[in-house]
């Protein structure tokens, strides 16, 4: 799959990109990250991309030139199946649903806002939907699109070891994932469960389940209302 990030800092993307699984995976092939500096693309003598906004308020705005001429040269490099999204507040809140629905992708182009905000003019052009990491308001839209990069690119062949390593996790099945533990088998009074360490896989998987209905309920009262509501309970 491909990843176009779009942004005004693609040195700051570079060094999340380049690390840990993510790295890995861009140099194995089996993903393309790419992050292209929005401001190579403005028109402005001075390099500006924002001006201040109409009807006044505080703060930059994205403008129109650079951000649309930037997603277009972008666009231009193929014609397969592509979703642009722009990292917003204002945008749904990630989840592994929405995840597994961009993977049906072959590409994504990702808009990092900053500043105030970007001019509604580039939504209405060239958006297909906006994104939001959650509730909360962030600087830029960097590290947002990191985070969607890295949801999304973890489910392709070749980033993760194997398909269980993202099938049985918290939230594949919309339950938390149950406790884990390593070795040692005891630690300051504190023991592994038997059921782990009985040999019994049987045994263990019935465990496995119901601790994640268990933390599920607890932890996570949203989800477990969904859960019930589709499954009709624990069972």
């Amino acid at each position: 799959m491909i990843f176009e990030v779009l942004t005004l800092f693609p040195e700051m993307m570079e060094s999340v990109f380049s690390a840990s699984i993510i790295g890995r995976a861009r140099a194995a092939g089996a993903i393309s990250v790419c992050c292209t500096d929005i401001r190579e693309y403005t028109k402005d003598k001075h390099r500006k991309v924002d001006d201040t906004p109409y009807g006044g308020g505080y703060g930059m705005v994205l403008s129109c030139q650079p951000a649309v001429d930037c997603i277009r040269a972008v666009k231009a490099k193929s014609d397969c199946r592509t979703r642009t999204v722009y990292m917003s507040p204002q945008g749904k809140v990630l989840t592994q649903e929405k995840a597994k629905e961009l993977c049906g992708y072959d590409r994504l182009i990702i808009l990092c806002g900053h500043y105030e905000g970007i001019d509604e003019r580039i939504l209405q052009l060239e958006i297909d939907e906006e994104i939001s990491a959650g509730d909360y308001v962030l600087t830029g839209g960097e590290l947002p699109a990191a985070i969607l990069v890295d949801c999304v690119a973890r489910m392709q062949d070749g980033v993760l070891a194997n398909r269980e390593c993202y099938e049985k996790e918290s939230l594949s099945n919309g339950l938390l994932e149950h406790p884990q533990y390593t070795k040692p088998r005891v630690f300051e009074g504190l023991e592994v469960p038997e059921v782990l360490v009985n040999g019994n896989h049987a045994l263990q998987e019935k465990w496995k389940m119901e601790q994640s209905l268990i933390r599920t309920r607890e932890k996570r009262p949203d989800l477990w209302e969904k859960w019930v509501s589709k499954h009709g309970g624990a069972e």
